[in-house]
């Protein structure tokens, strides 16, 4: 019996069926798993996190470019000045946007209010517009954009005695657009424009009807028309028409519209005036631009129908929103010396010329002798004297030494003020007038 010998079928039988069963059972778990793995790969691909900040296309200059336009025909000129000052930094070498900017310049200076905030605005647009023509020495909108800023610049107050040198700058810059684009229309525009600042009333007259001939689809061609009708001093009318078109092209430059009121204004036609610069106040409104120029104009305008009540309710809204302004104390105070409110106009001219306290405007902003609690108190500096506000210091002077008495100082601080104007305006027999009467009286 010994030893048990296997059966045969023990001996020589496969086990291929067992591994087999093994293997396919490592395979399929390697495929559950595959699938879950490829799962876990797709839905975290698929389903992002909540929260993650979108992808954000780079902007081009050309966008910028858009957006500069849009706000300009909107206009939101700071708005429209940004946008091309982007689209400069990201296009430096496009003579088309820096020729843009160098105008949305130069017309954004009617908004501000001060000689000061106006000349460096002028000098950021010249500075555009010869960056315009270095980049594009061939390119005819680049001259005309220089023509433009040489030519607003070239007013006395900012240009002081080379205001001659800044016209002809100006003239040869027009003269350059035009060579290489003989049919531009704001080139032709500008070179009435800058005829008209010297004088060359024909040769204005000409190239302003050459540019309305040529193209009188652009606003610039109508406004600049106007300017030279207006200049001429007996074409209120047909000024104000020219005025009319270039707002039907561009509805909402609120300059415009003061243009339009004030040539209304110089046709004693007050009451169409006034709803003119009422257009340019609710424009601010739509826009919420604060620009007090509206507002002067209305209190300006009623100043001169008399109503003086009316003309310092706006020139206080003006205040509310540059209460920081010496500009706007200066025309609030000649209203006041208008309407005979004598001691009212002392104090207000002095922010305007040699400046105030912050507790001195604050009285004023308030209408009260004494400055509220919590109220904010600007300190006021005084603008230099100018062309432009020689009016308020020889008002200013004149109402001292009219109100002057021997116990108070308001004949030396007249004195003072006349002196100031004596060493500006010795040659202009109408201030000077002025001035020789207010020293007669403090020396009686």
């Amino acid at each position: 019996m010994g030893t048990k010998i296997p059966e045969e079928r023990d001996l020589f039988r496969s086990k291929r069926g067992r591994n087999n069963y093994v293997r396919m059972y490592f395979l399929l778990l390697l495929i559950v798993i595959g699938l879950f793995i490829s799962r876990e790969v797709l839905v975290t691909e698929e389903i992002k996190p909540l929260f993650l900040p979108t992808p954000t296309p780079t902007r081009t200059a050309n966008s910028y470019a858009f957006e500069g336009e849009t706000a300009f025909e909107a206009g939101k000129l700071n708005e429209s000045l940004i946008a091309f000052q982007e689209a400069t930094r990201l296009e430096p070498n496009n003579p088309e946007i820096w020729a843009e900017l160098s105008r949305v310049q130069v017309y954004s200076a009617t908004l501000l209010t001060t000689d000061a905030q106006r000349k460096q605005r002028l000098m950021d647009a010249m500075a555009s517009a010869d960056k315009a023509v270095e980049v594009g020495p061939e390119y005819s909108n680049a001259y005309a954009a220089q023509a433009l800023a040489y030519d607003w610049f070239s007013n006395p107050v900012y240009s002081g005695e080379d205001r001659e040198r800044y016209l002809l700058d100006a003239k040869s810059a027009a003269q350059n657009a035009l060579r290489f684009d003989s049919q531009n229309a704001l080139a032709m525009a500008y070179m009435a424009e800058i005829n008209m600042d010297q004088a060359r009333y024909q040769d204005a007259i000409k190239f302003a009807e050459q540019a309305v001939a040529t193209d009188d689809s652009l606003m610039d061609v109508h406004r600049v028309m106007g300017y030279v009708l207006e200049s001429l001093g007996n074409g209120y009318a047909e000024a104000i028409e020219q005025y009319k078109k270039a707002a039907e092209i561009t509805p909402n430059l609120t300059f415009l519209y003061i243009s339009i009121g004030v040539n209304y204004r110089q046709l004693q036609k007050y009451d169409l005036a006034l709803e003119w610069f009422a257009k340019a106040v609710k424009i601010n409104e739509q826009n919420k631009i604060n620009d007090p120029i509206p507002y002067l104009a209305i209190a300006n305008t009623y100043s001169r129908m008399g109503q003086f009540f009316a003309a310092s309710f706006n020139a206080y809204a003006a205040l509310e929103f540059t209460p920081a302004d010496p500009d706007v104390y200066g025309q609030l105070g000649v209203i006041y010396f208008k309407s005979r409110n004598y001691e009212s106009a002392i104090e207000v001219l002095k922010c305007a010329t040699v400046g105030c306290t912050g507790e001195e405007s604050c009285k004023i902003r308030n209408q009260s002798d004494f400055c509220p609690e919590g109220a904010e108190q600007l300190e006021i500096a005084g603008l230099p004297l100018t062309q432009n506000t020689v009016l308020y210091y020889f008002t200013y002077g004149s109402v001292l030494s009219a109100m002057h008495l021997r116990t108070d100082d308001y004949c030396e601080r007249a004195m003072d003020i006349f002196t100031q104007i004596r060493s500006q305006f010795e040659d202009d027999p109408n201030v000077m007038s002025i001035v020789l009467t207010g020293e007669e009286i403090c020396r009686e």
